[in-house]
C-alpha cells in the first residue's frame, strides 16, 4: 500500500538531544517513534529511490527499513548517530532486495514493466537522461552504490563506509573507479556537445 511521504518535521519539534528521543523510543513511546520516523523518512526514501530508481519499490523499502529498525531498536547503542545507523539498515535492506530481484529477473523476462517505465520516463532531456541512467546502471554494484550515495545524495565517505561495512579507502576507490567508468561511457556524448 502506497502512502504519501509526510511533510518534513519542523526543527523546533525535534528534541535538542536525539539520544533522549531514541531512549524514549526504545522504551516504546509511540510519539518518539513517530518523531524519529518523521525526521528521517525523507532521506531514507531518497536513498532507496536513488539505489532502485523505482518509486513504488523505494516506498516499500523505506517502510521495510523502519519496520526492521524499530524491531531491533533495542540494539542501537548510540556508538554512531541514529541517522547513520538507520541508513546502514536502509542500504542493507535495499541491496538485499535488489539482489533478490536480480535473481528473479534473470529467470523471467519482464517486458510489461520495461514498457511501462519507458512510457513514464521524463522528457526534459531524454537522450542525456537515458544515457546517464544506463551508464550508472552499468557500473559494478559497489561503484554504483558509492557513486549514488556520495555524488547524488551527499553522504560522506565515513557515512558510506559505515553503511556498507567497508573502509573509507574502499569507498574512495569505488567512487574514483565509478567516475572514471562514467567518463568513458559518456565521453562521446561530451564530444557531440562540444562540436
Amino acid at each position: 500500500m502506497e502512502t504519501e511521504s509526510p511533510p518534513p518535521v519542523h526543527p523546533a519539534r525535534l528534541p535538542a538531544d536525539q539520544g533522549a528521543l531514541v531512549e524514549r523510543a526504545q522504551r516504546g513511546d509511540p510519539a518518539a517513534l513517530r518523531l524519529l520516523y518523521d525526521t528521517h523518512v525523507d532521506r531514507v526514501y531518497r536513498l532507496t529511490y536513488r539505489l532502485t530508481r523505482r518509486e513504488h519499490l523505494a516506498r516499500e523499502l523505506t517502510q521495510d527499513t523502519f519496520v526492521r529498525a524499530f524491531a531491533v531498536l533495542s540494539q542501537f547503542r548510540g556508538d554512531s548517530e541514529f541517522g547513520s545507523w538507520l541508513h546502514t539498515i536502509a542500504v542493507s535492506v535495499t541491496l538485499n532486495e535488489l539482489r533478490r530481484l536480480s535473481r528473479v529477473e534473470t529467470r523471467e523476462t519482464v517486458l510489461d514493466e520495461v514498457m511501462t517505465e519507458a512510457r513514464g520516463a521524463p522528457y526534459s532531456d531524454p537522450m542525456l537522461r537515458r544515457r546517464l541512467e544506463r551508464a550508472v546502471a552499468a557500473l559494478p554494484d559497489g561503484c554504483r552504490t558509492v557513486f549514488l550515495m556520495h555524488d547524488a545524495e551527499g553522504y560522506t565517505h565515513e557515512e558510506i563506509a559505515n553503511a556498507l561495512g567497508v573502509s573509507v579507502g574502499t569507498t574512495k576507490a569505488q567512487l574514483s573507479r565509478g567516475r572514471a567508468k562514467l567518463r568513458v561511457a559518456l565521453a562521446d556524448l561530451a564530444r557531440e556537445w562540444q562540436s
